[in-house]
C-alpha cells in the first residue's frame, strides 16, 4: 500500500511538468520555433548569433511573398534568406542588378552589397519552375543561394523570419 501511495506521489509530482515538456513541443513542432543564425549571408539585416522566434503559422494557408524572410531545409541544414523571384517568373541578374521579368526589382532597403562575382550554378535569364521560388541572402558577396543551388521548392519552405529576441539592443520585427 505504501508503494503504490509513493508510485502516485511521483506520478502527480510529474504529471505538470510532463504536460508543460509535451505542450512546447507541440508549439515548437506546429508554430513557433527558436534559431540563431550561424552564417553572415543575411548581414546586415540578420547577424551572425541573432537568436529569432519564428513562425511556421503563415505557411499553413498561405505561400510566401516576394521579399519575405523564410526558413527553408536544404539538405541537413535551416537556410534564412530573402524571396526575390515568385513561381513562373524570370530572373536576371546583371551587373548586381535584379530583374524579374524585364523590370529591375528595388533593393536598396536590404541589400549590403550586389555582387556581380559570386560563383552560380544559375544560367541567366532563369525561369522558375512552379511550386518553386528563388531565394538570395541580403549579403549577396558572402550568401550561398538560388545562385549556388537553384529555385527551392514550396515544400521545403517552412517558417517565415520572424523576432529577434537577442541580441538585447536589437530586439524587434526582422523584415
Amino acid at each position: 500500500m505504501n508503494d503504490l501511495k509513493t508510485l502516485k506521489g511521483i506520478l502527480d509530482f510529474l504529471k505538470e511538468p510532463v504536460i508543460a515538456v509535451l505542450v512546447a513541443l507541440i508549439i515548437s513542432q506546429f508554430f513557433v520555433a527558436h534559431t540563431t543564425i550561424p552564417t553572415g549571408s543575411m548581414i546586415s539585416t540578420i547577424n551572425i548569433d541573432d537568436h529569432m522566434l519564428v513562425s511556421h503559422i503563415p505557411f499553413y494557408y498561405r505561400n510566401p511573398k516576394r521579399s519575405e524572410i523564410v526558413i527553408f531545409k536544404y539538405g541537413e541544414d535551416n537556410l534564412v534568406k530573402r524571396v526575390i523571384g515568385m513561381p513562373g517568373e524570370t530572373i536576371d541578374i546583371q551587373q548586381g542588378k535584379v530583374y524579374i521579368n524585364g523590370e529591375e526589382i528595388n533593393e536598396i532597403d536590404y541589400v549590403l552589397v550586389p555582387d556581380v562575382t559570386h560563383p552560380q550554378i544559375v544560367t541567366f535569364p532563369y525561369t522558375i519552375p512552379e511550386e518553386h521560388y528563388f531565394v538570395m541572402g541580403d549579403n549577396r558577396a558572402n550568401s550561398a543561394d538560388s545562385r549556388s543551388f537553384g529555385a527551392i521548392s514550396r515544400d521545403s519552405i517552412f517558417s517565415l523570419g520572424g523576432y529577434r529576441v537577442y541580441p538585447f539592443n536589437n530586439i524587434g520585427i526582422v523584415d
